[in-house]
Protein backbone atom coordinates (compact mmCIF):
# COMPACT_ATOMS: atom_id res chain seq x y z
CA UNK A 1 0.00 0.00 0.00
CA UNK A 2 1.53 3.36 -0.57
CA UNK A 3 0.27 6.98 -0.75
CA UNK A 4 -1.05 8.42 -3.07
CA UNK A 5 0.93 11.58 -3.49
CA UNK A 6 -1.70 13.91 -6.67
CA UNK A 7 -4.50 13.17 -4.27
CA UNK A 8 -2.81 14.35 -0.57
CA UNK A 9 -1.42 17.39 -2.70
CA UNK A 10 -4.85 18.10 -3.95
CA UNK A 11 -6.17 17.88 -0.67
CA UNK A 12 -3.73 20.50 0.35
CA UNK A 13 -5.25 23.09 -1.42
CA UNK A 14 -7.73 23.75 1.43
CA UNK A 15 -4.21 23.78 3.83
CA UNK A 16 -3.08 26.55 1.07
CA UNK A 17 -5.70 28.91 1.28
CA UNK A 18 -5.43 28.84 5.21
CA UNK A 19 -2.17 28.97 5.49
CA UNK A 20 -1.84 32.23 2.96
CA UNK A 21 -4.84 34.06 4.52
CA UNK A 22 -2.80 33.71 8.43
CA UNK A 23 0.29 34.92 6.76
CA UNK A 24 -1.33 38.39 5.13
CA UNK A 25 -3.43 38.57 8.29
CA UNK A 26 0.25 37.97 10.83
CA UNK A 27 2.02 40.73 8.46
CA UNK A 28 -0.72 43.40 8.10
CA UNK A 29 -2.99 43.58 11.07
CA UNK A 30 -0.24 44.17 13.94
CA UNK A 31 0.95 47.12 11.77
CA UNK A 32 -2.74 48.47 11.05
CA UNK A 33 -4.12 48.67 14.47
CA UNK A 34 -0.85 50.22 15.73
CA UNK A 35 0.18 52.46 12.54
CA UNK A 36 -3.63 53.61 11.18
CA UNK A 37 -6.04 53.80 14.72
CA UNK A 38 -2.53 54.53 16.85
CA UNK A 39 -3.75 51.56 19.51
CA UNK A 40 -1.96 50.85 22.68
CA UNK A 41 0.34 47.39 22.13
CA UNK A 42 -2.03 45.86 25.17
CA UNK A 43 -5.04 46.33 23.45
CA UNK A 44 -3.36 45.64 20.31
CA UNK A 45 -2.29 42.33 21.56
CA UNK A 46 -5.62 41.87 23.28
CA UNK A 47 -7.23 41.52 19.33
CA UNK A 48 -4.36 39.87 18.07
CA UNK A 49 -5.12 36.67 20.18
CA UNK A 50 -8.68 36.79 19.48
CA UNK A 51 -7.93 34.19 16.53
CA UNK A 52 -6.28 31.57 19.27
CA UNK A 53 -9.22 32.48 21.99
CA UNK A 54 -11.95 31.81 19.38
CA UNK A 55 -10.05 28.63 18.14
CA UNK A 56 -9.96 26.78 21.50
CA UNK A 57 -14.08 26.81 21.48
CA UNK A 58 -14.94 26.93 17.64
CA UNK A 59 -12.31 24.36 16.09
CA UNK A 60 -13.94 21.39 18.35
CA UNK A 61 -17.70 22.88 17.38
CA UNK A 62 -17.11 22.81 13.71
CA UNK A 63 -14.84 19.57 13.35
CA UNK A 64 -17.79 17.42 14.95
CA UNK A 65 -20.76 19.58 12.88
CA UNK A 66 -18.50 18.46 10.17
CA UNK A 67 -18.66 14.88 10.79
CA UNK A 68 -22.20 14.58 10.96
CA UNK A 69 -22.65 16.57 7.72
CA UNK A 70 -23.96 14.31 4.72
CA UNK A 71 -24.01 16.17 1.60
CA UNK A 72 -23.12 15.83 -2.81
CA UNK A 73 -19.84 17.60 -2.20
CA UNK A 74 -18.36 15.53 1.03
CA UNK A 75 -19.11 16.24 4.74
CA UNK A 76 -15.62 18.75 4.58
CA UNK A 77 -16.32 20.77 1.51
CA UNK A 78 -19.01 22.49 2.17
CA UNK A 79 -17.83 24.24 4.95
CA UNK A 80 -14.44 24.71 3.43
CA UNK A 81 -16.31 26.72 0.49
CA UNK A 82 -18.68 28.57 2.61
CA UNK A 83 -16.07 29.52 5.36
CA UNK A 84 -13.81 30.54 2.91
CA UNK A 85 -15.99 33.00 0.86
CA UNK A 86 -17.58 34.70 3.83
CA UNK A 87 -13.79 35.35 5.13
CA UNK A 88 -12.85 36.46 1.85
CA UNK A 89 -15.42 38.94 1.66
CA UNK A 90 -15.09 40.05 5.05
CA UNK A 91 -11.19 40.19 4.72
CA UNK A 92 -11.38 42.21 1.36
CA UNK A 93 -13.25 45.12 3.08
CA UNK A 94 -10.21 45.74 5.99
CA UNK A 95 -8.45 48.48 4.14
CA UNK A 96 -11.41 50.52 3.46
CA UNK A 97 -12.48 51.09 6.63
CA UNK A 98 -11.54 53.67 8.86
CA UNK A 99 -13.96 53.29 11.72
CA UNK A 100 -11.77 51.49 15.05
CA UNK A 101 -14.92 49.68 16.20
CA UNK A 102 -16.08 48.73 12.66
CA UNK A 103 -13.33 47.30 11.65
CA UNK A 104 -12.75 45.10 15.02
CA UNK A 105 -16.00 44.24 13.91
CA UNK A 106 -15.70 42.84 10.90
CA UNK A 107 -12.20 41.67 11.53
CA UNK A 108 -14.21 39.30 14.24
CA UNK A 109 -16.22 37.94 11.48
CA UNK A 110 -13.15 36.84 9.25
CA UNK A 111 -12.02 35.66 12.20
CA UNK A 112 -15.52 33.62 12.71
CA UNK A 113 -15.34 32.55 8.92
CA UNK A 114 -11.73 30.98 9.00
CA UNK A 115 -12.67 29.56 12.58
CA UNK A 116 -15.69 27.33 10.72
CA UNK A 117 -13.42 25.26 8.55
CA UNK A 118 -9.95 24.72 9.80
CA UNK A 119 -10.93 21.54 11.79
CA UNK A 120 -12.86 20.39 8.73
CA UNK A 121 -10.38 21.00 6.12
CA UNK A 122 -7.23 19.50 7.67
CA UNK A 123 -10.02 16.75 8.69
CA UNK A 124 -10.10 15.73 5.09
CA UNK A 125 -6.56 14.47 4.86
CA UNK A 126 -7.03 11.19 7.84
CA UNK A 127 -10.48 10.98 5.64
CA UNK A 128 -9.17 10.32 2.36
CA UNK A 129 -5.85 8.61 3.47
CA UNK A 130 -4.95 5.17 5.45
CA UNK A 131 -4.25 5.01 8.76
CA UNK A 132 -0.52 4.08 8.46
CA UNK A 133 0.06 6.53 5.51
CA UNK A 134 -1.41 9.63 7.62
CA UNK A 135 2.42 10.82 8.75
CA UNK A 136 3.08 11.18 5.31
CA UNK A 137 0.30 12.34 4.05
CA UNK A 138 0.48 15.21 6.82
CA UNK A 139 3.44 16.01 5.28
CA UNK A 140 2.23 16.95 2.49
CA UNK A 141 -0.28 18.87 3.27
CA UNK A 142 2.36 21.33 5.35
CA UNK A 143 4.68 21.49 2.55
CA UNK A 144 1.41 22.47 0.06
CA UNK A 145 0.01 24.83 3.52
CA UNK A 146 3.85 26.18 3.25
CA UNK A 147 3.93 26.99 -0.51
CA UNK A 148 0.75 29.59 0.40
CA UNK A 149 2.47 31.22 3.17
CA UNK A 150 5.76 31.56 1.23
CA UNK A 151 3.65 33.28 -1.86
CA UNK A 152 2.23 35.55 0.59
CA UNK A 153 5.02 36.53 2.53
CA UNK A 154 6.73 36.62 -1.08
CA UNK A 155 3.87 39.19 -2.05
CA UNK A 156 4.54 41.42 0.92
CA UNK A 157 8.02 41.96 -0.02
CA UNK A 158 7.40 43.09 -3.25
CA UNK A 159 4.20 45.44 -2.50
CA UNK A 160 6.69 46.53 0.87
CA UNK A 161 4.11 46.36 3.36
CA UNK A 162 5.06 48.34 6.29
CA UNK A 163 4.00 51.55 7.95
CA UNK A 164 4.43 53.64 4.76
CA UNK A 165 1.75 51.20 2.56
CA UNK A 166 -0.69 51.23 5.35
CA UNK A 167 -3.55 53.79 3.98
CA UNK A 168 -2.76 51.66 0.34
CA UNK A 169 -3.13 47.98 1.10
CA UNK A 170 -6.07 47.86 -0.72
CA UNK A 171 -3.84 45.85 -4.09
CA UNK A 172 -2.17 43.44 -1.75
CA UNK A 173 -5.62 42.70 -0.07
CA UNK A 174 -7.39 41.90 -3.00
CA UNK A 175 -3.95 39.74 -4.51
CA UNK A 176 -4.14 37.94 -1.65
CA UNK A 177 -8.01 37.16 -1.71
CA UNK A 178 -7.33 36.13 -5.31
CA UNK A 179 -4.38 34.06 -4.24
CA UNK A 180 -7.15 32.40 -1.22
CA UNK A 181 -9.83 32.28 -4.00
CA UNK A 182 -7.01 30.66 -6.59
CA UNK A 183 -6.39 28.27 -4.01
CA UNK A 184 -10.19 27.26 -3.52
CA UNK A 185 -10.91 27.26 -7.01
CA UNK A 186 -7.71 24.13 -7.23
CA UNK A 187 -9.44 22.56 -4.61
CA UNK A 188 -12.74 21.64 -5.73
CA UNK A 189 -11.85 21.18 -9.54
CA UNK A 190 -9.36 18.27 -8.42
CA UNK A 191 -10.93 17.10 -5.26
CA UNK A 192 -13.52 14.53 -4.46
CA UNK A 193 -14.24 13.86 -1.47
CA UNK A 194 -17.00 11.15 -1.43
CA UNK A 195 -14.92 8.76 -3.63
CA UNK A 196 -11.91 9.34 -2.18
CA UNK A 197 -12.83 8.51 1.14
CA UNK A 198 -14.86 5.26 -0.41
CA UNK A 199 -11.61 4.56 -1.67
CA UNK A 200 -9.87 5.02 1.33
CA UNK A 201 -12.58 2.39 3.05
CA UNK A 202 -12.27 -0.39 0.55
CA UNK A 203 -7.98 -0.02 0.37
CA UNK A 204 -8.63 -0.63 4.14
CA UNK A 205 -10.17 -3.34 4.16
CA UNK A 206 -8.10 -4.92 1.46
CA UNK A 207 -5.14 -4.09 2.77
CA UNK A 208 -4.89 -3.20 6.79
CA UNK A 209 -8.24 -5.67 7.60
CA UNK A 210 -7.36 -5.46 11.18
CA UNK A 211 -7.84 -1.39 11.08
CA UNK A 212 -11.74 -2.19 9.68
CA UNK A 213 -13.51 1.42 9.14
CA UNK A 214 -16.41 2.12 11.32
CA UNK A 215 -19.82 2.88 9.81
CA UNK A 216 -20.82 6.27 9.65
CA UNK A 217 -23.86 5.99 11.46
CA UNK A 218 -22.69 4.14 14.14
CA UNK A 219 -21.28 6.04 17.68
CA UNK A 220 -21.09 3.01 19.75
CA UNK A 221 -17.03 2.37 19.81
CA UNK A 222 -15.66 4.83 23.42
CA UNK A 223 -12.17 5.05 23.71
CA UNK A 224 -10.56 2.52 26.60
CA UNK A 225 -9.18 3.73 28.97
CA UNK A 226 -5.96 3.03 28.30
CA UNK A 227 -6.68 4.43 25.27
CA UNK A 228 -8.47 7.77 26.41
CA UNK A 229 -4.97 8.28 28.40
CA UNK A 230 -3.00 8.00 26.06
CA UNK A 231 -5.12 10.77 24.39
CA UNK A 232 -4.99 12.55 27.27
CA UNK A 233 -1.12 12.08 27.25
CA UNK A 234 -0.61 13.11 23.40
CA UNK A 235 -2.47 16.35 23.87
CA UNK A 236 -0.73 17.01 26.76
CA UNK A 237 2.22 17.32 25.14
CA UNK A 238 1.07 19.20 21.81
CA UNK A 239 0.36 21.89 24.50
CA UNK A 240 3.75 21.55 25.98
CA UNK A 241 5.56 21.66 22.84
CA UNK A 242 3.66 23.94 21.73
CA UNK A 243 4.00 26.35 24.68
CA UNK A 244 7.91 25.93 24.14
CA UNK A 245 8.48 26.54 20.72
CA UNK A 246 5.88 29.67 20.62
CA UNK A 247 7.26 31.27 23.65
CA UNK A 248 10.56 31.55 21.39
CA UNK A 249 8.60 32.37 18.04
CA UNK A 250 6.43 35.04 20.04
CA UNK A 251 9.72 36.21 21.94
CA UNK A 252 12.89 36.05 20.18
CA UNK A 253 13.32 39.15 17.75
CA UNK A 254 13.17 41.27 21.08
CA UNK A 255 15.26 38.78 22.81
CA UNK A 256 17.83 38.93 20.45
CA UNK A 257 17.84 43.07 20.39
CA UNK A 258 17.79 42.77 24.53
CA UNK A 259 19.96 39.96 25.20
CA UNK A 260 22.08 39.52 22.18
CA UNK A 261 22.26 42.91 20.76
CA UNK A 262 22.09 41.98 17.39
CA UNK A 263 19.79 41.06 14.66
CA UNK A 264 18.95 37.90 14.17
CA UNK A 265 16.36 37.89 11.22
CA UNK A 266 17.36 35.59 9.56
CA UNK A 267 17.12 32.47 12.22
CA UNK A 268 13.39 32.06 12.33
CA UNK A 269 14.01 31.73 8.48
CA UNK A 270 16.47 29.50 8.64
CA UNK A 271 14.48 27.53 10.93
CA UNK A 272 11.35 27.36 8.35
CA UNK A 273 13.48 26.51 5.80
CA UNK A 274 15.02 23.16 7.68
CA UNK A 275 11.41 22.25 8.73
CA UNK A 276 10.04 22.13 5.20
CA UNK A 277 13.24 20.18 3.82
CA UNK A 278 12.57 18.04 6.70
CA UNK A 279 8.56 17.27 6.51
CA UNK A 280 8.68 14.57 4.02
CA UNK A 281 11.80 12.66 5.37
CA UNK A 282 10.68 12.88 8.82
CA UNK A 283 7.33 11.45 7.74
CA UNK A 284 8.70 8.81 5.68
CA UNK A 285 10.72 7.94 8.75
CA UNK A 286 7.23 7.30 10.53
CA UNK A 287 6.26 5.23 8.39
CA UNK A 288 9.23 2.90 9.02
CA UNK A 289 9.91 3.06 12.88
CA UNK A 290 6.43 4.65 14.15
CA UNK A 291 5.17 7.98 14.73
CA UNK A 292 6.15 7.83 19.05
CA UNK A 293 9.98 7.17 18.11
CA UNK A 294 10.13 9.93 15.83
CA UNK A 295 8.33 12.46 17.65
CA UNK A 296 10.64 11.79 20.71
CA UNK A 297 13.77 11.74 18.80
CA UNK A 298 12.20 15.41 17.46
CA UNK A 299 11.48 16.73 20.88
CA UNK A 300 15.29 15.99 21.76
CA UNK A 301 16.54 18.17 18.71
CA UNK A 302 13.86 21.00 20.08
CA UNK A 303 15.28 20.82 23.83
CA UNK A 304 18.65 20.55 22.96
CA UNK A 305 18.48 23.23 20.60
CA UNK A 306 17.00 25.48 23.41
CA UNK A 307 18.74 24.41 26.08
CA UNK A 308 22.36 25.15 24.09
CA UNK A 309 20.82 28.61 22.93
CA UNK A 310 20.63 29.54 26.82
CA UNK A 311 24.63 29.74 26.84
CA UNK A 312 24.40 32.19 23.67
CA UNK A 313 25.75 35.98 24.31
CA UNK A 314 26.26 38.87 22.28
CA UNK A 315 30.19 37.35 21.80
CA UNK A 316 28.89 34.17 20.90
CA UNK A 317 29.46 33.39 16.88
CA UNK A 318 26.14 34.05 14.83
CA UNK A 319 26.80 30.62 13.14
CA UNK A 320 26.15 28.51 16.22
CA UNK A 321 23.07 30.19 16.67
CA UNK A 322 21.76 29.25 13.42
CA UNK A 323 22.82 26.05 13.59
CA UNK A 324 21.14 25.92 16.50
CA UNK A 325 17.82 27.28 14.69
CA UNK A 326 18.56 24.90 12.07
CA UNK A 327 18.23 22.14 14.54
CA UNK A 328 15.22 23.39 16.23
CA UNK A 329 13.57 23.73 12.42
CA UNK A 330 14.12 19.90 11.86
CA UNK A 331 12.71 18.92 15.44
CA UNK A 332 9.81 21.31 15.12
CA UNK A 333 8.73 19.46 11.34
CA UNK A 334 9.24 15.86 13.36
CA UNK A 335 6.64 16.28 15.79
CA UNK A 336 4.43 18.09 13.70
CA UNK A 337 4.19 15.85 11.25
CA UNK A 338 3.41 12.90 13.43
CA UNK A 339 1.52 14.24 16.08
CA UNK A 340 -1.58 14.84 14.79
CA UNK A 341 -1.74 12.07 12.97
CA UNK A 342 -1.25 10.27 16.50
CA UNK A 343 -4.59 12.38 17.53
CA UNK A 344 -6.74 11.35 14.26
CA UNK A 345 -5.73 7.39 14.96
CA UNK A 346 -7.44 7.39 17.99
CA UNK A 347 -10.70 8.27 16.48
CA UNK A 348 -13.43 6.46 14.26
CA UNK A 349 -13.86 7.12 11.03
CA UNK A 350 -17.06 9.30 12.22
CA UNK A 351 -15.58 11.40 14.97
CA UNK A 352 -11.95 12.97 12.63
CA UNK A 353 -13.49 15.97 12.58
CA UNK A 354 -13.74 16.34 16.48
CA UNK A 355 -10.30 14.88 17.54
CA UNK A 356 -8.84 17.19 15.20
CA UNK A 357 -10.53 19.60 16.71
CA UNK A 358 -9.52 18.72 19.90
CA UNK A 359 -5.85 18.81 19.07
CA UNK A 360 -6.10 22.15 18.00
CA UNK A 361 -8.06 22.97 21.22
CA UNK A 362 -4.18 21.77 22.75
CA UNK A 363 -1.90 23.85 20.61
CA UNK A 364 -4.09 26.97 20.70
CA UNK A 365 -4.46 27.17 24.44
CA UNK A 366 -1.02 26.81 24.65
CA UNK A 367 -0.50 29.92 21.92
CA UNK A 368 -3.27 32.01 24.26
CA UNK A 369 -0.95 30.93 27.33
CA UNK A 370 2.26 30.92 26.76
CA UNK A 371 2.86 34.41 25.95
CA UNK A 372 1.57 35.65 29.10
CA UNK A 373 3.06 32.74 31.55
CA UNK A 374 6.39 33.47 29.91
CA UNK A 375 6.30 37.78 29.65
CA UNK A 376 5.27 37.22 34.11
CA UNK A 377 8.46 34.94 34.21
CA UNK A 378 10.46 37.01 32.65
CA UNK A 379 8.89 40.57 34.32
CA UNK A 380 9.32 38.78 37.76
CA UNK A 381 13.27 38.44 36.87
CA UNK A 382 13.61 41.51 35.06
CA UNK A 383 15.37 40.41 32.77
CA UNK A 384 14.57 37.75 29.16
CA UNK A 385 17.25 35.63 30.11
CA UNK A 386 14.68 33.02 31.12
CA UNK A 387 13.12 32.92 27.84
CA UNK A 388 15.01 29.84 26.45
CA UNK A 389 15.27 28.07 30.33
CA UNK A 390 11.77 28.42 29.94
CA UNK A 391 11.08 26.92 26.80
CA UNK A 392 13.16 23.85 27.12
CA UNK A 393 11.69 22.80 30.29
CA UNK A 394 8.09 23.04 28.51
CA UNK A 395 9.57 20.94 26.14
CA UNK A 396 11.58 18.29 28.15
CA UNK A 397 7.79 17.76 29.88
CA UNK A 398 6.58 17.02 27.14
CA UNK A 399 9.26 14.17 26.01
CA UNK A 400 8.06 13.21 29.84
CA UNK A 401 4.58 12.69 28.84
CA UNK A 402 5.10 11.41 25.15
CA UNK A 403 6.82 8.76 26.73
CA UNK A 404 4.10 7.33 28.28
CA UNK A 405 1.31 7.25 25.65
CA UNK A 406 0.59 3.45 24.51
CA UNK A 407 -1.87 4.05 21.77
CA UNK A 408 -2.08 6.04 18.86
CA UNK A 409 0.98 4.80 16.76
CA UNK A 410 1.05 2.93 13.61
CA UNK A 411 2.34 -0.57 12.53
CA UNK A 412 5.50 0.19 10.17
CA UNK A 413 4.70 0.10 6.57
CA UNK A 414 6.99 -2.09 4.58
CA UNK A 415 8.09 -1.63 1.20
CA UNK A 416 10.07 -3.14 -1.49
CA UNK A 417 12.34 -0.33 -1.92
CA UNK A 418 13.06 3.50 -1.18
CA UNK A 419 12.10 4.57 -4.30
CA UNK A 420 8.68 3.32 -3.73
CA UNK A 421 8.30 5.83 -0.49
CA UNK A 422 8.00 8.02 -3.89
CA UNK A 423 5.46 6.38 -5.80
CA UNK A 424 2.75 9.10 -7.42
CA UNK A 425 0.72 6.74 -9.00
CA UNK A 426 -2.70 6.80 -8.89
Amino acid sequence: MKLNYKRVICVGFAFFLITAFWQAYDKTIPLILTYKFDMKQTLSGLIMALDNILAVFLLPLFGALSDKTKSKLGKRTVFIIFGTCFAVISFVFLPFIGNVWLFIAILLITLLSMATFRSPAVALMPDVTCKPLRSKGNAIINLVGTVGGLIVLGLGIVVKVGESTMHNLTPYYIAVCGIILLGLVIFLLTVRENKWAEQMRQDTLKFYPEEKPSDNNTNDKKLSKPELKSLLLILGSVALWYMGYNAITSKYSLYADKVLHQSYDLTLLIAQGAAIISYLPVGIIATKIGRKKTILAGVIMLALSFFFAIFMTANSNPVIMYVLFALAGIGWATINVNSFPMVVELAKESDVGKYTGWYYTASMSAQVITPVLSGALMDLVGNMLPLFPYACICVALAFLTMFFVKHGDSKPVESKSILENFDVDN
